[in-house]
């Protein structure tokens, strides 16, 4: 089993929710919530498991991560920028007229973005046409798809779902932050989605669950989506978390799905994840 420092990747969580949540409340603008609730996540992918360069990001057969949550962005862009993708402190200009760093993803602007997001669905079918496009040229990069469990009420993924497993897309992990809420409340009391990996087993996928805030529950699902390649199964993990997750005003309550903290908010919250004003 490989060696993991998981002290060292918390460490990076916490630093990651600090950078987003900075870049947001300079922004007075984005994505507390659901950044939040899937950094661990992205820091497992980036720091662990994608073969990629950052001093090289159209590296030939990297690995390849699309955010299709793109609202989820800041977590995203801390997290590329806390991997040496490009200094930090430049994502500060979150959402600001000219910035590289627009408030979803844009993949002409940003190093690292592989796919530019924001329409939810959209970018879950864009990484089964790269799994596909992997596999035509014989590529044995994987393809990551972060989605939300509220954009799975988009018919488009389900669309997409179908041809990943008609296609035999075993290079193709699809990872649900299945934190429970969007802007309108609770996801299944605005259009029931669970149980998620019922569905898409269903549909044909190897289907897997973790705890999403867990770096040893998200790395022993990561490396058994991995083991199936040669299966003809796409993958998809399920993975338990908490919206707002790390800041307890914010945990849980889908108000902060879309808000930047006031003063006081954002004070409190940077001494809650140990950081500096």
């Amino acid at each position: 089993m490989k060696e993991r420092n998981y002290g060292e990747l918390k460490e990076i969580a916490r630093k990651v929710r600090i950078d987003a949540l900075k870049a947001i409340y300079n922004a007075k603008s984005g994505h507390p919530g659901g950044s939040f609730s899937v950094t661990e996540i992205l820091v497992a992918l980036y720091f662990d498991e994608m073969n990629i360069d950052p001093k090289n990001p159209k590296m030939d057969g990297r690995d390849k991560l699309v955010l299709s949550k793109g609202h989820a962005v800041p977590a995203l862009y801390a997290v590329l920028g806390e991997r040496g993708y490009y200094d930090v402190e430049e994502m500060m200009s979150l959402r600001q007229l000219g910035s590289h760093f627009q408030g979803h993803p844009n993949m002409h602007k940003c190093p690292g973005i592989e796919m530019s997001t924001g329409s939810l669905g959209q970018g879950f079918s864009a990484a089964v046409g790269m799994a596909i496009a992997n596999k035509i040229d014989g590529k044995d990069g994987f393809v990551y798809a972060v989605t939300g469990d509220g954009e799975l009420q988009e018919g488009i993924i389900w669309e997409a779902a179908l041809q990943a497993a008609n296609r035999k897309l075993d290079n193709f992990i699809a990872i649900v932050d299945r934190n429970g809420l969007q802007i309108d409340g609770d996801v299944d009391k605005v259009k029931k989605v669970n149980p998620i990996d019922e569905k898409f087993a269903s549909f044909g996928f190897n289907a897997l669950t973790c705890d999403g805030h867990d770096f040893e529950s998200i790395f022993a699902a990561i490396d058994a989506a991995k083991a199936n390649k040669g299966s003809g199964k796409p993958t998809v993990i399920v993975a338990s978390t908490h919206k707002g997750h790390g800041v307890s005003f914010m945990e849980d309550q889908a108000g902060w799905h879309g808000k930047a903290p006031n003063a006081e908010q954002f004070e409190a919250a940077i001494k809650e994840l140990g950081g500096e004003m």
